[in-house]
C-alpha cells in the first residue's frame, strides 16, 4: 500500500469516527438510546459485516483460519478485549464521569505514549518532526474542544483516570495490531476484535434489552450511520493504514477526529464556532500537511 493511501485511510476513518460521535450524541440526547447498548450493538454488527466482506470478497479461509494457531488466537482475544473493547469503554466512561472534551483530549495523549514507548524500546528516536507534530495535534485538539477556556476542563478525578486509560488503550490498540496484520487481513483482525469485544460486553449490557419499536425512521438511519461509517469503516481504515504508516503517524493523523466532530456539531447541530477553535483547526491542518510532506525514514517504518 502507498503512503498516500495510508494517509487517506486514516483521515477518512477518523473523520467518520468524529462525525459518528456527533450522530451518537444526537441518539443519546434526542432518542434516549443507552450508551452501553450502542457500544455493544455496534461492535457486534460491525464486526459481523467486516467478516462477511472478507468471506465473500477476499480470502475466505482466513475468517476461521485465524483460530487454528493457538498463539495468534490468544493474541486476537487480547487485542479484542484490551484493544478494541478497552478503547470503546474507557472513552465512554470518561465522558460519563466528566465530559467529551476532556475524554477526547486525554485519549489523544496516545501519540505521545506511542513515541515514548518506542524510544524506551530503542525502536525509534525522538525527532524534531515528532515534537512539532505532537505539539500541533495536542494544541489543536485543545483549542478545538475547549475554545481556549480552561474552565471547561474542570472535571472529577475519575474522569481524568478513565481518559488517561483511554489514551493507553488507543496506544495499545495501535501497536498490538501490527504483528497480527503481518499474517492476516485487516478485515479479519478488526472484525473478530469487534465481535470479541461486543460479546464480552454483552454479559454486562445485553444488546436485546431495548425496545426499538418506538423509534422513528430518522433514528434508525442514524443508527445505521454510526454502525457502518462511525464504527465499521472508521476502525477498519485506521488499522489498515498501519500497513504503510508508522504507528505514531496513524495516531497523530487521527487528530482530525475532533475537528470532524466539532465541524459536524457546528454545521449540523448549529452550535457556534469560536475564534480559538479556528486556531485549533489551523493547527490540525498544519500537522496533517507537515506529516504528508515529511516522510519517515525507512528504518523506522517497521516495528
Amino acid at each position: 500500500m502507498s503512503r498516500n493511501k495510508g494517509i487517506f485511510l486514516v483521515m477518512t476513518g477518523a473523520t467518520f469516527w468524529g462525525i459518528g460521535g456527533t450522530v451518537a450524541k444526537k441518539l443519546f440526547d434526542q432518542y434516549g438510546i443507552d450508551i452501553d447498548w450502542l457500544v455493544t450493538t455496534r461492535l457486534l454488527i460491525a464486526g459481523s459485516l467486516l467478516l462477511t466482506i472478507q468471506f465473500f470478497c477476499k480470502d475466505r479461509s482466513q475468517v476461521f483460519g485465524v483460530w487454528k494457531t493457538k498463539s495468534i488466537a490468544i493474541s486476537l482475544i487480547i487485542f479484542g478485549l484490551l484493544g478494541m473493547l478497552a478503547v470503546q469503554y474507557t472513552y465512554m466512561a470518561s465522558i460519563q464521569h466528566g465530559n467529551a472534551a476532556v475524554a477526547t483530549l486525554l485519549q489523544y495523549l496516545a501519540p505521545v505514549m506511542i513515541i515514548i514507548y518506542l524510544i524506551l524500546r530503542h525502536q525509534a528516536v525522538l525527532t524534531r518532526k515528532d515534537m512539532i507534530t505532537v505539539s500541533l495535534a495536542l494544541v489543536g485538539s485543545f483549542f478545538l474542544l475547549t475554545n481556549g477556556s480552561i474552565s471547561q476542563l474542570s472535571v472529577p478525578t475519575l474522569a481524568i483516570v478513565w481518559g488517561v486509560l483511554s489514551g493507553v488503550a488507543l496506544a495499545f490498540y495501535t501497536l498490538y495490531a501490527i504483528p497480527l496484520l503481518k499474517q492476516y487481513d485487516s478485515l479479519v483482525i478488526v472484525g473478530w476484535a469487534m465481535i470479541i469485544g461486543g460479546f464480552a460486553l454483552s454479559f454486562i449490557h445485553p444488546p436485546w434489552q431495548i425496545d426499538l419499536n418506538t423509534l422513528p425512521l430518522e433514528a434508525y438511519l442514524y443508527l445505521v450511520f454510526v454502525i457502518i461509517f462511525g464504527t465499521m469503516i472508521a476502525f477498519w481504515f485506521y488499522i489498515e493504514s498501519l500497513q504503510s504508516l508508522l504507528p505514531k503517524e496513524s495516531s497523530l493523523l487521527g487528530s482530525i477526529e475532533p475537528l470532524a466532530a466539532v465541524l459536524t456539531t457546528v454545521f449540523w447541530l448549529k452550535e457556534p464556532f469560536g475564534m480559538f477553535q479556528w486556531v485549533g483547526t489551523t493547527c490540525i491542518l498544519f500537522m496533517i500537511v507537515f506529516l504528508a510532506l515529511n516522510k519517515a525514514p525507512t528504518s523506522e517504518v517497521s516495528y
